[in-house]
This record gives C-alpha cells, structure tokens and sequence, in this order.
C-alpha cells in the first residue's frame, strides 16, 4: 500500500524530483524579517540571497516545531495513510526530536497508522537523497515499515563532502574557533567537511586554494563511491556554479556514466555555510 513521504525545504530538491513528496516549509529571517522557504529551490534567487550574506546581511533560521508535523500528518494519517518524513540531521537540528514527538503523539491517536521519522544525519541532498528513494518505494508499492527499515539502513552510505569559501559563516554556527577562522582566511585554507558517522558536520582535510579544495572532493568520491555503472550524484552550490561545474566534470572523469545533478544551495542550511559553498553528495561503502 503506498504510503506518504515528507521533506521540507532543506532536501534541497527541485521541482523536477518532487514527484510523491510533499514539502514542507521553513523559516529564517534576513535582517530580522521573517521569511518561509517552501522548498521552491528552481527558483530561489541564489545570487541575491548570498550576496546578502556577503554584504553583511543577518540570516537567522528556526527549527521546525512539533505542531507543524501534527497538522500536516493528522490529514494523511486520517485518508488511511502511513507517513514517512525524512528530517535533516539530528547532528544540526532539533527538527527530528520535533518530528520524532509528533510521531508518538499521532500513533497514540491512530492506532492502526505508522509514522516513521528517518535520521537522514545530513542536510542538503543529504536528506534529499533519501526522500527520493522513499518515494520511490511508495511507488513500487512497499510495505511503510518495510521502506522505513530500508531507509534507515540506508543511511550511513549517503556521503556527503563539501567545502566552503568564507570560515566565517561556520565560526558564527560554531562549528569553528574565531582563532582558526581568521588564521584560514589569511593563510587562505579550504576545509573539507562531510557528516559524520553521528550527524555531525566535521573536518576530514585542509587544504590551500579552490582548486585544491575541489580536488580533494573529487578524491573523496573516488575514494568512497559505490561501484555503480550510472550512479546518481548531486552538487550543490552557492552561487559558485562554475565551480560546481568544474567539479562534474571531474566526478565524470572518474565514473563515465554518472547521472549529475546541479543546483543551487537552498538558503535555510545555506546561511550556515556561506557564499561560496560547494558540496557533493553520492551512495558510498560508507561515511
């Protein structure tokens, strides 16, 4: 029996992979004005949004709240449907505590639904990823809990490395010391990031230039890619598209055949990382 599959706007996905999946919205403010991203990621004005961020202007997001999925599951679960939502990394949000609570309270009232909320422990196309294959499944007709067990045993082969252009933006999420942030940005140092084992977002490699940087991405696919004859891979950036496009071009160099997929970043994660962000996602033997 199909069952229904949620993201929310952070999956990063456009329009074109949205087919069985329903979106739901984010908020963020710029300059303290509140904004809801919808998942519109086609067309989300990249260009104007990090260049905000270039000239100073203060993005803050929020998670989103239990109250959110209540509204939008107890509709679903009332039709007759089981729901899977695939959440963005509990490393980075408190968005999966809130779904897991909703979860439970709507099981304890539809007692005959399932819902299952899956730890995609990323963010980007790394939750992306895998709400395409949830929907997928729900196609092909698989059992809710027999996709959600899938689903998560999924989860610690979607790698995901990326790289930034300004420490800056990490130093003001914590993720770096305001010591090494300045000292990379004089010495011109490119972190390569990935999420880990726990959902995390930590550093694997540094390295000196943007050349360097996407070198050492291509590396890492190499080193971790699945041996697939047309794997599926995802690039995201922001507002950097030739360096998202030189960097397909090499991922292609290693694998012929692969099916890339190239967007721009959406803002919500986005205003984590910065202007200048580029990151790639792919199935991998592991993290």
């Amino acid at each position: 029996m199909p069952f229904a599959v949620f993201a929310d706007g952070s999956a990063n996905l456009p329009k074109k992979l949205l087919e069985g999946i329903s979106l739901l919205p984010c908020e963020y403010t710029v300059d303290g004005v509140a904004k809801t991203y919808w998942g519109d990621v086609d067309h989300f004005d990249a260009h104007e949004f990090y260049e905000g961020l270039k000239n100073g202007r203060v993005v803050r997001t929020s998670l989103l709240n239990t109250q959110l999925f209540l509204e939008q599951f107890a509709p679903v679960l009332k039709r007759g449907l089981d729901v899977i939502y695939v959440s963005m990394s509990s490393g980075i949000s408190g968005t999966y505590n809130a779904a897991v609570a909703a979860a439970r309270e709507l099981m304890g009232q539809y007692r005959d639904r399932f819902v299952h909320i899956v730890d995609s422990l990323g963010c980007g196309f790394g939750n992306g990823m895998l709400a395409i294959e949830a929907a997928g499944l729900s196609r092909q007709g698989v059992d809710a809990k027999e996709a959600a067990r899938i689903l998560d045993e999924d989860v610690p082969h979607i790698c995901q490395y990326f790289t930034v252009d300004d420490l800056n933006f990490l130093k003001n999420t914590g993720r770096v010391s305001g010591f090494t942030a300045a000292i990379g940005s004089v010495l011109n140092i490119k972190p390569i990031l990935y999420g880990d084992a726990s959902g995390h977002i930590v550093s694997c490699n540094k390295v000196r230039s943007r050349k360097r940087s996407i070198d050492a991405l291509v590396k890492k696919y190499s080193e971790k890619r699945l041996d697939l004859q047309e794997p599926t891979i995802f690039i995201s950036h922001g507002d950097c598209l030739g360096d998202a496009q030189e960097l397909a071009e090499k991922v292609s160099a290693v694998t012929p055949g692969a099916n890339i997929t190239i967007c721009q970043h959406e803002p919500f994660s986005g205003a984590h990382v910065g202007p200048g962000m580029l990151a790639l996602f792919f199935r991998g033997r592991e993290r």
